[in-house]
């Protein structure tokens, strides 16, 4: 082995080292919020994820769950330990596939024992700084240290750029095609983690083409399609393609000929086997080359997609989890595609305000119906519906449609970026605008400045820094913002300094890592057209983009010792001086970045489940919303097994059939959710939405019980529609729940037993039932209150179908009991039951410590728990306790004191309550610290893009106001004129960004 060999193998697994040593440090001991949650929940026990799934990521964490020893609260850590472990080696070959990129720069074509010293120091140099710059990117740290997709996905495309440029330098030796067969087996295993991977084609693609083509313009072009062609086929062709075909013949063999279930797949898999088995032997007996090789790289994809066999295998064992329920091949399709989220207009298509004038039946719908227990019925595939597709006038109709969505708050950021009206077509020239001011810079240029210049905090929308801002003097609340990552540019000059040597130095490679930093970072923001409003940050969709850019500040290393030769005289020297140089860089990304992306002192996303489960009583029901809801609380009860009695029910999920099916079984401890509606009452199509009707209509109320029973039946007094289409309709808004007070006495606190209602009348609150609300009423309807009923605190107030007077906090959710309070939009607080699950059984491990990183969505849980620790607080001193609820205020600072969890819009209200408790001094401390970051906020954000940020400023104001009403109802003018004149000084900012309203 030659010392050159030697070397970069010593450095290539240094850089894993490096790399793995940080990860590990930084990385998240437990369950991160989002998807991490559900992604260790079902790698623990091999269930199905949501679609389109990641098979081969649940497999090899299932494998890593072993490492946890039977100890269930580690299995989190040893599952995120993949993502630790397939980001280092990612950054491995990088560092590796920057050292082949930058041989040919140094000294193309030449042996190992012919690059002198210099050489060797300037190309391991660069391979190390570009590696260590990749290591310490915020988008690529972030995905990391957490149990996603995006780390594994990263490694997939790490693996095959290393493989095509290793294939490029063997491109003329006998057997160098195996490179290309390898790489397709990488393609195919990386289906089985995300499809992220295969958008590297293109860039491939040309490797191949310079090495093995005559260079001409025409066959550029040839070669560019060739590509494209590759991608479509796999993506569209393979993926669903393959298992669309197969379930033709399914449905052909099953309904036409009558044979069993599962006979057309077998047959389809058969024949495609034979018929590649044929093609090979044909291109070897004939000497077709390069067929031989797309067939035998064909074969290797659909080995490594195989791991998608798994998904179908656990959904036909009905696992907890098991989205879309995928247990056939038809499902198994519309689960590749991921129809339950719909889809996006990307090249043509209509605008925001377009108006429907049709709607066309497309595909056919299929339901497996299997022959009865009692021998009547056959089995077969049952069309249940057709795809509708709406039909929209040409003239409402564009190219590039960017401006396409109609909902609310989407209407109104369009009219932010561009200044849309909702009365008139957007021109093809906003719908540009749009593009390039929202899609491409805030979604994308602005994350890729995050990585290489800088960023502002991790608050939301936060913008990129320059090197000028760190002259610019900023609030403690934005400058001390971990979040806050000032790198001078010095990464974006280097790469920029990378890619223009590379350009002049060996163009034909530029354009190959051109290539790759174009379709993994702005052709994705085409592709994706994301919406004006997001629910988080999605920077880490274009970590391909910034490993790209990586390749370029690696090969700044080589522009640099360059010019530095010019001043030696000596390429050695130059190197070595090039090498520290450079070195600065991933030095500064590190030293900024390990304050917010160090996540091992984090432990409140699975204590939030924890606490949320033992909000509720034995064997409740608990209504949950969205991601971070819900996530937690799968990882919670799968993998540590807390509160297993608990049947927790997504009102996301409960507008599809299969969740509703799944909610009809008994999982773990809990019993069977007590849904009366059958299965064709709730299959997809039916009941999604049941409109009001005048026809139909109730004036003074109707039975909840009698109305579920008309919508089993279909009955007719409540079916509104025509002879081609049907609906069961809303006949009125209020509903009678009728209340047997014997049956529900032991729910109800002993002091409100005499209060009970016999029944309960309410309006819901709703002009049009969607599917989520009719089974959550069905629920209501049929469990007779034979099990507690929670929803959490966290939905939002459609959720709650205007119950809120008969609810009562016992914790971090409300009870539903037949206890009305009127007037309590709140409901009113439990305070036995929340005093003991508060300060007794809740958990807050880490919240009381300085020095732990917890970003703006993390944050939210922590803030949500303080709202509830005032309100217990409050209402036992309403109720003459002053004891206890001093108690409740002093546990809340002592476990989220603000050294740990900053005050936020929750605390203000502490105020008046720790001066009523004696506790003034106390008080003004906290308003002290509240006041002063609130004007520094104000003062930064109404000058800074006050527009884009309408809800800090709001939530800042709504502080100063409820610090000003705390001073003015303690009769203190002086303090109460500070932050009244505080509030009266800011608040036409707030209403200048159309943000806040004067109460």
């Amino acid at each position: 082995m030659t010392k050159f060999k030697t070397l970069n193998n010593i450095f290539g697994w240094l850089m894993f080292a490096v790399s793995a040593a940080v990860y590990i440090a930084t990385m998240e001991r437990t369950a991160s919020f989002w998807d991490c949650g559900e992604f260790i929940a079902v790698s623990y026990k091999l269930m199905v994820p949501h679609p389109p799934g990641a098979p081969l990521f649940l497999l090899i964490g299932r494998i890593f769950s072993f490492f946890a020893g039977g100890d269930v609260t580690q299995v989190a850590y040893w599952v995120n330990m993949v993502s630790a472990l397939s980001s280092a080696a990612t950054v491995m070959f990088l560092y590796w596939a920057i050292v082949l990129l930058a041989r040919k720069m140094v000294k193309p074509g030449s042996a190992d024992d012919t690059l002198t010293t210099g050489d060797t120091v300037s190309i391991i140099g660069a391979g190390v700084i570009g590696a260590l710059a990749y290591t310490f990117s915020d988008s690529f740290w972030f995905s990391a240290v957490e149990a996603e997709v995006y780390a594994m996905s990263a490694l997939f495309t790490a693996l095959v750029v290393w493989a095509m440029l290793k294939w490029e330098v063997v491109a003329d030796r006998p057997g160098a095609d195996r490179w290309l067969i390898l790489i397709a087996y990488f393609t195919g295993l990386s289906i089985g983690v995300h499809l992220l991977n295969l958008v590297t084609v293109p860039a491939l693609g040309f490797i191949y083409f310079f090495k093995r083509s005559e260079q001409t313009t025409g066959k550029a072009i040839i070669a560019f399609l060739i590509s494209m062609a590759l991608v479509g086929l796999i993506l569209v062709g393979i993926i669903p393609g393959l298992p669309s075909l197969a379930g033709k013949f399914e449905v052909f063999f099953v309904n036409n000929l009558g044979l069993p279930f599962n006979s057309g797949v077998i047959f389809f898999c058969i024949a495609f086997v034979a018929a590649l088995t044929f093609g090979i032997i044909y291109s070897v007996k004939n000497q077709k080359v390069l067929l031989n090789t797309a067939l035998v790289s064909l074969v290797y994809i659909l080995i490594g997609y195989a791991s998608y066999g798994i998904i179908v295998i656990r959904a036909n064992y009905s696992t907890p989890i098991n989205e879309n329920d995928p247990s056939n091949v038809l499902s198994f399709v519309s689960y590749l595609k991921r129809e339950q989220y719909g889809d996006r207009p990307l090249l043509y298509g209509p605008q925001f305000n377009a108006q429907p004038i049709d709607e066309i039946s497309t595909a056919p719908v299929y339901e497996r119906r299997e022959k009865k227990a009692d021998g009547t019925g056959e089995n077969k595939y049952e069309i249940i519906e057709y795809k509708k597709e709406p039909v929209y006038q040409s003239k409402d109709k564009t190219l590039l449609p960017r401006i396409y969505s109609p909902q609310g708050n989407h209407v109104r950021a369009y009219k932010n970026w561009v200044n849309v009206s909702p009365d008139r077509k957007p021109t093809f020239g906003q719908n540009l605008a749009f593009m390039f001011k929202y899609q491409f810079n805030f979604m994308y240029f602005r994350y890729f400045l995050w990585n290489f210049a800088g960023r502002e905090s991790d608050v939301q929308d936060a913008e990129w820094l320059s090197p000028f801002d760190a002259l610019r003097e900023v609030p403690d609340v934005v400058g001390k913002n971990a979040g806050r990552n000032n790198f001078l540019m010095l990464p974006l000059i280097l790469g920029l300094g990378g890619l223009a040597y590379q350009i002049i130095r060996n163009g034909r490679n530029a354009l190959v890592v051109g290539l790759l930093f174009f379709f993994t970072g702005l052709a994705i923001v085409i592709y994706l057209n994301q919406p004006p409003t997001e629910p988080r940050e999605r920077d880490y969709t274009f970590a391909g983009s910034f490993y790209a850019f990586s390749i370029w500040i690696g090969l700044g290393v080589l522009m640099l010792r360059d010019l530095l030769d010019k001043i030696f005289k000596n390429v050695t020297t130059s190197a070595f001086a090039a090498t520290l140089l450079s070195l600065s860089v991933p030095a500064i990304m590190g030293f900024k970045g390990w304050d917010d992306h160090d996540r091992s002192g984090r432990y409140h996303t699975v204590d939030s489940a924890h606490n949320l489960l033992n909000s509720c009583a034995k064997n409740a029901i608990l209504f949950t919303g969205g991601d971070n809801d819900t996530f937690p609380l799968w990882y919670a009860q799968e993998v540590e097994g807390i509160r297993t009695d608990v049947r927790v029910c997504n009102l996301s999920l409960l507008g599809t059939h299969w969740y509703i099916a799944q909610m009809k079984l008994q999982a773990y401890d809990s019993p069977p959710l007590p849904i009366s509606m059958e299965y064709e009452n709730f299959v997809q199509g039916k009941n999604d939405y049941l409109p009001s009707s005048e026809k139909a209509s109730v004036k003074n109320g109707m039975d909840l019980k009698t109305y579920i029973k008309l919508v089993k039946e279909n009955n007719p007094a409540i079916v509104i529609g025509n002879a081609t289409r049907s609906l069961n309709s809303l006949p009125t808004q209020t509903f009678i729940l009728n209340v047997d007070s014997a049956a529900v006495a032991a729910q109800v606190p002993e002091k409100e037993r005499g209060q009970i209602v016999k029944q309960i009348r309410w309006n819901i609150g709703k002009s049009t039932l969607y599917k989520p609300d009719l089974i959550m009423l069905d629920i209501l309807a049929t469990n007779d209150w034979k099990r507690p009923i929670y929803f959490s605190t966290t939905l939002v107030n459609s959720s709650y179908l205007n119950l809120k007077e008969y609810f009562e906090l016992e914790g971090l959710a409300y009870r539903f009991l037949p206890v009305m309070h009127q007037g309590a939009q709140q409901g009113v607080v439990n305070t036995e039951v929340m005093y003991k699950n508060m300060m007794k059984v809740f958990k807050f491990r880490g919240l009381n410590e300085a020095g732990h990183y917890y970003d703006e969505n993390y944050k939210r849980f922590p803030l949500n728990a303080r709202n509830c620790f005032y309100r217990l607080a409050a209402d036992l001193y309403n109720e003459g306790d002053s004891v206890r609820s001093k108690e409740v205020v002093d546990y809340c600072l002592k476990v989220m004191p603000d050294k740990g969890i900053a005050y936020d819009p929750y605390s203000p209200q502490f105020i008046p309550l720790m001066i009523r408790l004696g506790e003034k001094k106390e008080a003004l401390e906290m308003a002290n610290v509240i006041g002063k970051r609130t004007e520094d906020e104000l003062e930064y954000y109404s000058k800074h893009e006050p527009r884009r940020h309408t809800d800090i400023i709001t939530n800042n104001l709504f502080q100063l106001q409820q610090l000003s009403f705390a001073f003015r109802e303690d009769k203190d003018q002086t303090t109460f004129k500070k932050y009244d004149d505080l509030l009266h000084k800011y608040e036409r900012f707030a209403q200048d960004a159309g943000g806040y309203e004067e109460e």
